[in-house]
């Protein structure tokens, strides 16, 4: 064990000498314990059931209620949206272009890894399904999976555009400038929960879309901006878990911060004032340990794998949905696979599932080594390769939509 060890403490010195004085690693590590908590969300609900030979979407939540509070720790978009609005009030400060030309980088960075992932499966698609005999129920269910995350990045990609208006909120009205986001929300969640709720519009939950995830983000602003400090943040930690408190036990939300199979209400897709409830307490959290934090991570040995994670963001994002897919596709033509093909109905499932995460987690990492590339800015790339590509995530995007 001394060589891999002695290897690791090498790796993290180096990766602590490299970093700037000026690096915030506090942001740092809010940002990778949001990015980890994605994928592990993912693939602790994210079941399978086999029938006819193919895989179908199943989720534990439907069967054990109880683990419903796990969602309330492993759902940290909040803190994500947090460190995003703050990252960006920086850069776009210390911008150097236009707001135009600022946008559009920004932009770009999300893009190149949606479009790679979703080409990529538009190719795999077919020989999947022709070469290797992969079954078509199968093959919707994977896509499916693999666009599921992609929701967040088109959602925080529009947000980030957004940018120049809420810092302009920030400055005219500090901390107070996400209080009208939430305000939406709660008006909408009334509308379409209250009393005549029947009489309201399907698309009415639509409109919690864009305040519901920008609430955080505006939060992350006026923190960079100087506009919260620990007074706000303890307002936010107290008053975010007594409203979560309050619509839990007073108005009976949903449990869970995911959508269960079977439940007609949801939290999250679009984010009820639930979301933002919990998202207010964590943004208080986050703000109150930020010094004790980044002390923490003075130590190489922390500090490394942050750095690590946080260059591979949008390759997290992107692509752990397709490392779950490598382990449970094969196995689905050995059969019912306890935590991997078997029906999530049972204690077992759970602990088994437990088991199979590492092995998710070392295909991830090899996936991400062919698939980090695609994040990096496509100077050699023609623009007939590009359109192929356009073309191609198109054509994946409205196969896994039209499941």
């Amino acid at each position: 064990m001394r060589g891999p060890r002695a290897a690791f403490a090498r790796f993290g010195a180096r990766v602590d000498e490299r970093t700037p004085a000026h690096r915030d690693r506090a942001i740092d590590g809010l940002r990778a314990l949001a990015l980890l908590a994605v994928p592990t969300g993912h693939w602790l609900v994210g079941g399978f059931t086999l029938d006819g030979g193919g895989l179908h979407n199943a989720s534990p939540l439907a069967t054990f209620g109880g683990l419903a509070p796990a969602s309330w720790v492993l759902q940290m978009l909040g803190i994500f949206f947090l460190v995003g609005g703050y990252s960006s009030y920086l850069s776009y400060r210390r911008r150097k272009g236009s707001v135009r030309e600022w946008t559009v980088g920004r932009l770009r960075r999300l893009g190149r890894p949606v479009l790679g992932v979703t080409a990529v499966w538009a190719l795999l698609l077919p020989l999947l399904h022709y070469g290797a005999g992969v079954p078509a129920d199968t093959l919707h269910t994977a896509s499916t999976l693999v666009v599921q995350p992609l929701w967040f990045v088109g959602v925080y990609a529009v947000i980030t555009a957004l940018t120049p208006y809420c810092v302009r909120a920030s400055r005219r009205l500090g901390a107070w400038a996400a209080v009208p986001l939430i305000g939406s929300v709660a008006v909408v969640d009334l509308l379409r929960y209250g009393p005549y709720a029947d009489a309201m519009p399907s698309w009415l939950s639509l409109l919690n879309l864009l305040p519901g995830w920008m609430f955080a983000y505006q939060l992350g602003v006026s923190w960079a901006d100087g506009r919260i400090g620990r007074r706000g943040a303890w307002l936010l930690l107290a008053g975010g878990t007594a409203l979560f408190a309050t619509l839990l036990l007073a108005f009976h939300y949903p449990m869970s911060m995911v959508g269960v199979p079977g439940e007609d209400r949801t939290n999250s897709h679009p984010p009820s004032l639930l979301v933002l409830a919990l998202a207010a307490a964590q943004s208080g959290a986050a703000i109150l340990l930020r010094d004790r934090l980044a002390r923490l991570l003075r130590r190489p040995a922390l500090w490394a794998p942050v750095v690590v994670v946080n260059l591979s963001a949008m390759t997290i994002l992107c692509w752990h949905q397709t490392a779950m897919l490598a382990a449970a596709v094969p196995a689905s033509y050995v059969g019912e696979v306890p935590g991997l093909t078997g029906a999530p109905d049972t204690g077992g499932w759970v602990l088994a599932r437990l088991a199979w995460m590492p092995l998710f987690a070392g295909l991830l990492v090899v996936i991400a080594k062919f698939a980090r590339p695609l994040e990096a800015p496509w100077d050699r790339t023609g623009t007939a390769r590009r359109a192929a590509a356009a073309v191609l995530a198109a054509g994946f995007g409205y196969f896994a939509l039209a499941a």
